[in-house]
């Protein structure tokens, strides 16, 4: 009889953040991941940072400048931390719809007033935090907001429709990301995309990526991006000119989902908030593997190796006691495992101890 592929229905939620509202922001994401469920969707994927929003401000705006410096304050009283009230709500959309969630949010360390993370976070259909991903790298006007990070959250998730994984926008054209991930063996790959990147239509950059990405790593690829609207350009103080260009077509949008032999599965979309769905028939990435795998059969470890160190790099370290707050596993409160064997231990607050 054989091994029997598994099809799933996959999601690629397109939709703008309730600009710097986290509170609405994630009761808008928890509508979506229920609205995504009852549509029969499996795997649902979200913009980069949807909660609370994206700091494109910096766009349009010096950095140093009142507006923008009133905008990154905003942005971090509305970032989420990780355990949080959001991420119980999140959680618990992700029960109600039996689904694999990955959303884009930023995230700040507890009990600090300046570090923030763009992240991605992983929730099972059982309302569990798998893990998460930060982006290693912040590109552009990030850097000022955002850290990156570390390699301690990097790679694919087990699921059962077997490893997935995500990446946030430019680390989806990153050969050595993707090379890691390939060789994890990906089979369903988010995508999370702002609503837009500033210079160029985020369409474009967003297909050329996605099948690319897919054809190399031979895995279905949902690709999520944000959108524009009247709120995001009221709050970023345009002039007329700067609020026309963001207009044309193909500036926002473009969500699609692209299967492992690179043929676009659904979509794109336009400029519009939507929820795009797909059929993904696993067995096409056996076919296609069959051909080339160049993590597998097709790679020669003689000639090309890839290392991938898994510590974080810490600040200081502290012996001869608990460990310090900003030391504690990344996936707080979860038993997370990857798929190079690695567990991270469910995360409990240090006790206190008693001096005698």
């Amino acid at each position: 009889m054989g091994d029997r592929s598994a099809a799933v229905k996959v999601a690629a939620v397109q939709a703008a953040s309730v600009f710097l509202e986290r509170e609405r922001s994630t009761a808008k994401a928890c509508a979506l991941i229920r609205e995504a469920g009852r549509r029969g969707a499996r795997v649902i994927g979200f913009p980069e940072s949807f909660i609370p929003a994206h700091p494109v401000w910096y766009h349009h705006h010096p950095a140093t400048g009142t507006l923008a410096t009133d905008l990154a304050v905003a942005l971090f009283k509305n970032s989420i931390e990780i355990p949080g009230p959001e991420v119980e709500a999140l959680c618990a959309a992700a029960g109600d719809a039996n689904a694999y969630v990955v959303v884009g949010v930023c995230e700040k360390l507890p009990r600090t007033l300046g570090t923030l993370y763009n992240t991605q976070l992983y929730i099972a259909p059982d309302g569990r935090v798998l893990g998460m991903h930060r982006k290693l790298m912040p590109t552009g006007g990030e850097r000022l907001v955002h850290t990156g990070g570390a390699a301690d959250t990097f790679g694919a998730i087990a699921t059962e429709f077997g490893p997935m994984s995500a990446l946030i926008c430019g680390e989806n054209s990153n050969p050595l990301a993707i090379c890691a991930l390939a060789a994890q063996g990906t089979r369903i790959h988010v995508m999370s995309w702002p609503s837009y990147l500033g210079r160029a239509p985020l369409g474009n950059r967003v297909a050329v990526d996605a099948q690319a990405f897919a054809r190399m790593c031979k895995s279905y690829v949902i690709a999520a991006c944000g959108v524009i609207d009247d709120t995001l350009v009221a709050a970023l103080r345009l002039d007329a000119a700067q609020a026309q260009r963001l207009r044309e077509p193909g500036r926002c949008g473009g969500s699609l989902v692209v299967a492992p032999d690179g043929r676009v599965a659904a979509g794109p979309l336009g400029a519009q908030e939507s929820i795009l769905y797909a059929e993904c028939d696993v067995a096409i990435a056996a076919r296609m593997r069959s051909d080339d795998e160049f993590a597998g059969h097709w790679s020669r470890p003689d000639i090309f190796q890839l290392r991938v160190r898994r510590s974080a790099p810490r600040i200081y370290t502290v012996s001869g006691g608990p460990p310090p707050a900003d030391t504690l596993p990344r996936a707080a409160g979860t038993v997370a495992r990857r798929l190079d064997g690695r567990v991270s231990p469910p995360v409990r607050a240090p006790r206190n101890r008693k001096r005698r």
